[in-house]
């Protein structure tokens, strides 16, 4: 296996964990399993519905696939959008939970990551 194969390997099996965890964690507080405080709902959803995205995600980079690359693109500036206007809700007074700025800070870094990353080791196949 080639290094550029075992990165999107890599790269594929954190975007599924990701990516299960997330839609794990916000289907449960959707479903009301779990009480996470001041919940900003529009983040909640985003959050979830990208949950399945990251598995889309991963399983494209673990397949070695060049979309894959593409949707880790648009995943990293989706979230980015939405960090902005949770931002922008905090600002205007919104309750929120410090929890959600780290998990939106910890998902942007992780999604700008994977893009880079994944954008290298295609282009070196």
């Amino acid at each position: 296996m080639s290094k550029s194969n075992l990165t999107l390997r890599i790269l594929g099996g954190i975007g599924i964990a990701f990516g299960a965890l997330t839609v794990i964690s916000g289907g449960s507080t959707l479903l009301g399993g779990l009480d996470m405080g001041a919940v900003v709902p529009f983040v909640l959803w985003f959050n979830t519905v990208a949950g399945l995205a990251y598995i889309v995600a991963g399983a494209g980079l673990w397949a070695g696939r060049r979309w894959a690359w593409l949707l880790s693109v648009v995943i990293f500036l989706a979230t980015l959008l939405v960090f902005a206007a949770f931002g922008f809700s905090v600002l205007r007074g919104g309750a929120y939970e410090m929890r959600t700025v780290f998990a939106m800070a910890l998902r942007s870094a992780v999604w700008g990551a994977i893009a880079g990353v994944a954008r290298g080791a295609l282009a070196t196949r």
